[in-house]
């Protein structure tokens, strides 16, 4: 017998098998028929009419749906809708109707603001295309049925002295405010001879409201005047700053204002630079009190020398040619798209084309500025603008004090209903100006944007741009991948699309950015080719002769 103290021996019971399972590409082994790769499933999609047995969906798309369509999210395929007006106006999601676009050159910045331009039109926008080089607008803007401006040398003029439509704008709101008297006055007349006391009050009230309005349309009479004031006194000492490399004195400054006032009170028509040059020569009184020259002439000369030398520069030629010298060869329209075709400037010819941006911005803002007030006066519909200032850099290089000039031109009410999409390359143009307090002012122009969307950067620029715009360690790492060479195919002779093309991030404040691809449609193509010269061969040589090229194993 066995001791019973001995150890017990113990029997484990068998777990149950687990059913066998195929994996994600099926089944493993020989025979087991497994995938290399899995086909994704097709993917449909419809509006709520068409398939409203599904709706309400029970995932939202997690991205905005209200604004212009511009691709689909990299990150889950979804639909992203966005522009700066569409996202102020009717989202809520920003609290400035503006964005401002970075991104190395070649990557769809330009394609992408035509796409919001073109959309914004369809919602009933005017695009405001104020100097296009390249041309990368005009294109779009004829098919919209706009307005083509041509600028340049022997090509058109724009005469910075030119108030455009303000003075017409303020007789129109003079002419209504008198009206207003007028019937303010016939009502008090008529409540004089009235016996009712009912018929005297509503007399009266009448009187008050004609009184109040006559009062608006005065105010905004006399604010159309002092903003093309403001504007034509702004423009010349921008050219100045370009055509010396350095803002002009206080004291120039000052000379030039009271000019341009005595100009206003004695000129017949609409003056240009010669006419100011003119007058400074002349010397009236009126500015020489303001030159301060103690009432001896020649001190006076001694003043205004270098001022009337660089007027003259102005209205003769010079680096900056005689663009800004005549009446404006086309006037700009308030009602319709406008694009300032300035592609005629060379590359090489930077101080000129600083300056003619800046004078296409002025005459730009100066005539939403004149749409708003007559807005303002219930004299004409409110009409919405999306201002479009690409290559954004060339400006702001031209001369120490551009950037004062530049801010001046832009800071827009917010209540003017403009949207405004501002355009460079990288953050090193803009803090690549000569002064600290340019370089805080242009950094400054990002900041106060509504939106910023980045295309593809340099890894050089991300500690600039994200003391501007925090950013992710993942959304940097996007942004330098897209910025890489295209691939070379040996075979074909050309290069492959760019990774970063039709790539953007949009960044609102600190959320984190929506990374979409921008594709272009059929219709799109035409209007965003800027290579049409490139589609026709070369006459020179012998172009017809076929190249035969042998590409050896």
């Amino acid at each position: 017998m066995p001791h019973e103290g001995g150890k017990r021996k113990t029997v484990r019971e068998a777990a149950p098998k687990r059913p066998l399972r195929p994996t994600a590409t099926g089944w493993l082994g020989r025979g087991g028929g497994q995938a290399v790769s899995i086909q994704p499933a097709d993917e449909f999609r419809a509006t709520t009419v068409q398939v409203c047995g599904l709706y309400p969906f029970s995932v939202g798309t997690g991205t905005p749906m209200i604004g212009v369509p511009l691709g689909k999210n990299l990150a889950t395929g979804a639909s992203v809708c966005c522009d700066p007006i569409s996202w102020f106006q009717r989202a809520n999601l920003i609290s400035n109707p503006s964005m401002f676009v970075l991104g190395k050159p070649g990557l769809g910045k330009s394609s992408l603001t035509r796409r919001m331009a073109a959309g914004l039109a369809g919602y009933g926008t005017l695009p405001l295309v104020l100097g296009d080089l390249k041309p990368d607008y005009v294109d779009l803007i004829q098919a919209l049925d706009g307005q083509v401006i041509t600028l340049g040398r022997g090509r058109g003029y724009l005469n910075i002295l030119d108030p455009g439509e303000a003075h017409e704008a303020a007789a129109r709101l003079s002419g209504e405010a008198a009206d207003s008297r007028r019937l303010a006055d016939e009502s008090v007349q008529g409540a004089t001879n009235e016996t009712d006391p009912d018929a005297i009050a509503r007399l009266l009230d009448e009187a008050t409201a004609h009184n109040i309005r006559a009062v608006k349309l005065e105010r905004l009479a006399n604010q159309v005047l002092a903003d093309a004031h403001g504007r034509r006194h702004t423009m010349i000492a921008a050219l100045l700053t370009i055509l010396r490399s350095e803002p002009p004195t206080d004291r120039e400054e000052t000379i030039i204002d009271r000019a341009l006032k005595y100009l206003d009170e004695s000129h017949d028509g609409i003056p240009v630079l010669v006419d100011l040059l003119r007058v400074i020569q002349e010397a009236p009184d009126e500015i020489r009190q303001v030159a301060l020259d103690r009432g001896d002439l020649t001190r006076y000369k001694a003043i205004t020398e270098n001022l009337e030398a660089s007027l003259i520069g102005l209205t003769t030629g010079g680096r900056l040619g005689e663009v800004f010298s005549q009446q404006t060869t086309t006037p700009m329209r308030r009602d319709r798209p406008v694009v300032y075709d300035v592609s005629s400037i060379d590359d090489s010819e930077g101080d000129l084309q600083a300056a003619i941006l800046l004078a296409c911005w002025s005459a730009g803002f100066g005539t939403v500025n004149v749409a708003a007030a007559l807005a303002d006066a219930e004299l004409e519909p409110r009409r919405h603008y999306f201002v479009i200032l690409d290559e954004l850099w060339r400006a702001l290089r031209a001369g120490r004090g551009m950037v004062d000039r530049v801010d001046a031109l832009t800071r827009l009410n917010r209540a003017r209903g403009v949207g405004l999409a501002m355009i460079s390359h990288t953050m090193s143009d803009l803090l690549s100006l000569a002064s600290s307090e340019d370089q805080m002012k242009a950094k400054g122009f990002v900041e106060r944007s509504g939106m910023v969307v980045c295309g593809g950067l340099p890894g050089a620029e991300m500690p600039l741009l994200t003391s501007a715009v925090p950013l992710s360690v993942s959304e940097q790492s996007m942004l330098t991948s897209w910025q890489d060479p295209p691939a070379w195919d040996p075979v074909s002779g050309h290069e492959s699309e760019p990774p970063g093309r039709g790539r953007f991030l949009i960044k609102v404040g600190g959320r984190p950015g929506i990374p979409i691809r921008v594709e272009l449609t059929s219709a799109e193509m035409e209007v965003n080719d800027t290579n049409k010269l490139w589609h026709t061969t070369s006459r020179a040589g012998r172009a017809a002769d076929p190249v035969n090229v042998e590409i050896l194993p």
